[in-house]
């Protein structure tokens, strides 16, 4: 991929960081407006944030800050019993205890649990969040724990619920289990059944089948089996993957957690509405600058879920300060507070609130975020002050292609941006075909398109001295013969198609593996994939390979 900028990132030491070929972000077509201005001019931006990520002494003042205001004691036992419930490897239990150090603090990302591990996008983010809690650490000489907050409490159980993979024509396959019948029920209420035996057998049957499949697909379905919760499986099969090299998987639902931020939960409830109009506000000083909003508020909600047989959003009414409404019934404001104190874990922030619950819990330095998140967290500045939780400078995660040798050839051999794979039509690839034809015929037809317009734009002249009523025929007739010669040419480049084959197959091969269906590859193909054409190794080489300079799409070699 020659055409692209080769990209070294700054190093580790003993970690080597081969050129990378990649893309600014500003040439896609994908990444919001926000998102690039994050990573390339961060400017206009930094009345939002506590620290721009790319600053020279960032790091220091963010470790400094954080010690200066410890998270929750008692995290670390919740953690450390969380995995070794789940036997988590030795490296992320090592990591786990690290957390008991007054001096010890975290690189956190996270995410909803997924079937089978979800798509690309999460283990980009968890090696984001590796990488660069190990450069935090090397270069400041700082105890640094890589965290995956699983946010176990999300109800939208149809993302979920279904994985996607390419199959050995780079179709995407999409294999899913059937969601539970209960409305509004939290992912971490949620038990598989045994659909989810016939979704791993779905998986061996649409997966390429590799040196790696069968132990991989056996792996699988001894974590994803019938009775196990959905969240459960998840955090186990990131322990699996990841857990080797040091990330804590979190699962955010456990009980024991909440009671330690109740206080938190409480104040939310004494000043209904404040964190809403907060984060509101900072949302339409966003859009006053040309960005959008990525959370709008709803009218009279409180940051907080009840979880209560499913999840339900907390509403007050400024007229009635003595109760609120939950799922359309009226609760006294008392008898809330009592059910914070008493039995916590039957509450759960929403997406405005639970950054400042995750923030309190850890001793976050840094939060690795998606393009979403960035956004969303760029409204929470004055929300985390308002509950004195230090905000985590906030670190966009990698984003990447995977490319196979073949399309790493094609876009090479035809000269072709990666940006042109994206398009769903075939106006590329008739581009393609026209540069196959023969110099002679391309030149006849050109000449003979300029000779047409050329002598009809004398006779015109001609004509219209004669009589000026004609000069409209001629126009007609050079439209139509113009239009006449462009249908010529359309097939002959149809007869170029059909002659090299070849070169359609190339281009929808590489079309299919960047672009599924026309999304992202990392946003529409589960890590399944990955880890089933190149095997558990790809973890290992990834870390040493992923660069985590900012603000660039890189393309990996498969």
């Amino acid at each position: 991929m020659k055409q692209y900028e080769d990209v070294t990132s700054e190093r580790s030491p003993g970690i080597v960081e081969p050129p990378c070929a990649s893309v600014d972000l500003r040439d896609l077509s994908w990444p919001a407006r926000f998102v690039r201005d994050y990573c390339h001019a961060h400017e206009p931006l930094d009345q939002f944030f506590v620290h721009a990520p790319s600053g020279s002494d960032v790091w220091p003042r963010a470790i400094d800050a954080r010690r200066e205001r410890p998270a929750r004691s008692g995290t670390a036992d919740i953690v450390v019993a969380q995995l070794a419930a789940r036997q988590a490897p030795a490296l992320a239990q090592s990591h786990a205890e690290r957390l008991r150090d007054p001096a010890t603090v975290c690189v956190v990302t996270g995410q909803q649990a997924a079937l089978f591990g979800g798509p690309l996008y999460t283990l980009l983010k968890a090696l984001t969040t590796i990488k660069l809690a190990r450069r935090i650490s090397e270069k400041h000489e700082a105890p640094v724990v890589p965290i995956f907050w699983v946010d176990a409490d999300d109800h939208d159980l149809a993302e979920i619920s279904t994985a996607s993979v390419l199959d050995a024509d780079s179709a995407l396959r999409h294999v899913s289990v059937p969601q539970p019948a209960t409305e509004g029920l939290p992912a971490s209420g949620w038990r598989l059944t045994d659909a989810v035996t016939d979704a791993v057998s779905a998986l061996r049957s649409a997966l390429p089948e590799t040196e790696f499949s069968e132990p991989l697909l056996d792996r699988l379905s001894a974590i994803y089996r019938p009775e196990t919760g959905i969240v459960t499986a998840f955090c186990q099969w990131l322990d699996e993957v990841l857990g080797p090299h040091g990330l804590v998987v979190f699962d955010a639902s456990d009980p024991a957690a909440k009671s330690l931020t109740a206080d938190l939960f409480e104040r939310e409830l004494e000043r209904p509405g404040e964190t809403a109009r907060v984060a509101g506000a900072a949302g339409i000083r966003l859009t006053a600058l040309g960005y959008h909003a990525q959370v709008t508020p709803a009218e009279h909600g409180v940051a907080l879920f009840s979880l209560d047989g499913g999840r339900y959003p907390i509403r007050y009414d400024p007229a009635d300060t003595v109760a609120f409404t939950i799922n359309g019934t009226r609760v006294a404001r008392d008898e809330l507070l009592t059910r914070v104190r008493s039995k916590p874990e039957t509450f759960s922030p929403n997406v405005l609130l639970r950054p400042i619950v995750q923030d309190a819990l850890f001793p976050s330095i840094a939060y690795v975020a998606g393009p979403s998140e960035l956004a969303y967290l760029g409204q929470l500045l004055d929300v985390y002050d308002a509950f004195d939780v230090p905000m985590p400078v906030v670190y966009p995660r990698a984003t990447a292609t995977f490319v196979d040798r073949a399309t790493e050839k094609f876009l090479d051999r035809q000269d072709l941006v990666f940006a042109d794979l994206q398009a769903q039509d075939d106006h590329v690839l008739d581009r393609l075909a026209s540069s196959l034809l023969p110099a002679s015929v391309e030149d006849a037809l050109t000449t003979t398109d300029h000779l047409v317009r050329e002598r009809l734009a004398t006779i015109r002249h001609e004509v219209a001295a004669v009589d000026s009523t004609l000069a409209g025929a001629v126009d007609t007739t050079t439209t139509r013969m113009t239009r006449d010669l462009g249908t010529l040419r359309g097939k002959v480049v149809q007869a170029a198609k059909r002659r090299d084959e070849t070169l359609r197959r190339q281009f929808q091969h590489a079309r299919a593996i960047a672009f599924p269906d026309g999304a992202p590859q990392e946003r529409a193909v589960g890590f399944l994939y990955l880890l089933n054409r190149s095997g558990p190794h790809v973890v290992e080489r990834l870390l040493a390979e992923l660069p985590l300079g900012i603000g660039q799409h890189w393309l990996l070699p498969i």
